[in-house]
């Protein structure tokens, strides 16, 4: 179904309502707007990123693999830092970056509403969408770029326990407010490693407790001469840009339009692999006068006065002052409340996630989902910032027709900004 193209919305009616304005919502917003789309979009710019990110975190993707993709590659990092006067840092913090996302909004929506949706229902063409003042219109197609808010996985040992004393990681900015208290960190990812060493540094006294070992990004130590020696020589020939999952697999990651037409069995496995709980390498040091008890799971849970008493397997306990979670996200469309409930019986899911079609589009016509809630249907990518730029090309060849997106998009993966190799050329057709 295409629809009309206008460059602005009339009354209660626009062509695209986008409701999310992190670096996916903002990405297809700007893709849009140069197909000259009428569009609407809401929410408070990178609020995520600056309400459930804690201070001081360093972004783990590479430089190249965390510009919010635009179709002419006018407003890249790059851009930014030079128009701020500000030195490209080794490791980009959290705070540049949401003042980056900021700076790209105000170029590609300033005219961005942050009233909430409060809800979207069914209409006939489309969508009537109720804000929270109150105020509706009508949208013939909206995209879901929501991210990971209400999405946080915890473990079920921990229902029921008081979010004083049991917390996720993703409700907590400012890690100064645990000094001088002992905190257990449960989890082995890049969270839960940034999350402890960030206590440690605020002066908590941390514990990090995770049921499988730590497993390092870039770790020298896990690899063979050879290969050490064929990424030294060879890097931007053999590594993608956004250098998520392991090598080779790291390639087809790059492809989510192959992925898509993957079996489940086999989309399900190239993301068990390539999204398992890992670190990276510069966060190892920061953690070795971190305890870290590795290989155990928790067994039981239980308030004890003001502080959670934890069993382990292994028959061990402590007593910790807090209970911070950095288990990670589960998306769950039956969370996304603000989809009426009968709009959401009618979307077929995989494990929780929306099935989407080749243009991300659910099984309720003109209802797209982008991120993390994509990944079942194209993989890991879709996770990371460097997804946002495929994403929004596809949702715009939807919204007005492959033969005009054509005439009207370039590559927003930043290409420019690698090496032309064989292998890069061959990733980047397919990740058009």
């Amino acid at each position: 179904m295409n629809i009309a193209v206008s460059s602005v919305h009339s009354g209660d009616t626009c062509d695209v309502a986008i409701i999310g304005a992190g670096p996916y919502g903002l990405a297809v917003a700007a893709h849009l707007r140069a197909a000259d789309v009428a569009i609407r979009v809401f929410g408070e710019p990178m609020s995520f990123w600056r309400r459930n990110m804690p201070a001081g975190m360093k972004l783990r993707s590479p430089w190249i693999a965390t510009h919010i993709a635009d179709p002419r590659n006018r407003h890249l990092l790059d851009d930014y830092f030079r128009e701020a006067g500000l030195p490209i840092p080794d490791l980009l913090p959290v705070e540049n970056f949401i003042d980056y996302g900021t700076w790209f909004q105000e170029r590609v929506a300033p005219d961005l509403d942050t009233r909430a949706v409060a809800q979207v229902t069914a209409s006939d063409g489309g969508f009537r969408l109720v804000l929270d003042d109150g105020e509706s219109f009508f949208a013939r197609r909206v995209v879901m770029a929501t991210g990971l808010l209400n999405h946080e996985h915890r473990p079920k040992q921990f229902d029921g326990l008081p979010r004083a004393l049991v917390s996720h990681s993703c409700e907590h900015t400012d890690s100064a407010r645990f000094r001088g208290r002992h905190v257990a960190v449960i989890g082995r990812g890049q969270s839960a490693c940034e999350s402890a060493a960030l206590l440690h540094e605020a002066g908590a006294n941390v514990e990090l407790i995770c049921r499988g070992n730590l497993l390092w990004n870039a770790d020298p130590g896990q690899r063979s001469l050879l290969r050490k020696a064929i990424r030294s020589l060879l890097r931007d020939a053999l590594i993608p840009p956004s250098q998520v999952g392991p090598f080779p697999l790291n390639w087809l990651v790059e492809a989510p339009g192959i992925i898509h037409h993957f079996t489940e069995r086999s989309r399900d496995r190239l993301n068990e692999i390539c999204l398992r709980a890992t670190a990276v390498l510069w966060l190892r040091k920061r953690l070795r006068d971190v305890p870290v008890n590795q290989g155990r799971r928790i067994r039981d849970a239980r308030q004890d006065g003001d502080r959670i008493a934890l069993t382990l397997d292994d028959g061990s306990t402590r007593r910790v002052d807090h209970v911070l979670l950095a288990t990670g996200y589960r998306i769950d469309v039956d969370k996304m409340t603000i989809l009426e409930p009968r709009l959401r019986e009618r979307i077929a899911r995989h494990d929780g996630l929306p099935m989407l079609s080749a243009g991300f589009e659910s099984t309720v016509a003109g209802l797209h989902f982008v991120g993390s809630a994509a990944v079942a249907s194209f993989g890991p990518l879709l996770r990371f910032i460097a997804g946002a730029g495929f994403a929004a090309r596809r949702i715009t060849r939807s919204a007005i027709g492959d033969r005009r997106a054509a005439q009207i998009l370039t590559d927003s993966d930043h290409s420019s900004f690698r090496q032309k190799t064989p292998l890069a050329l061959a990733a980047e057709r397919e990740r058009s």
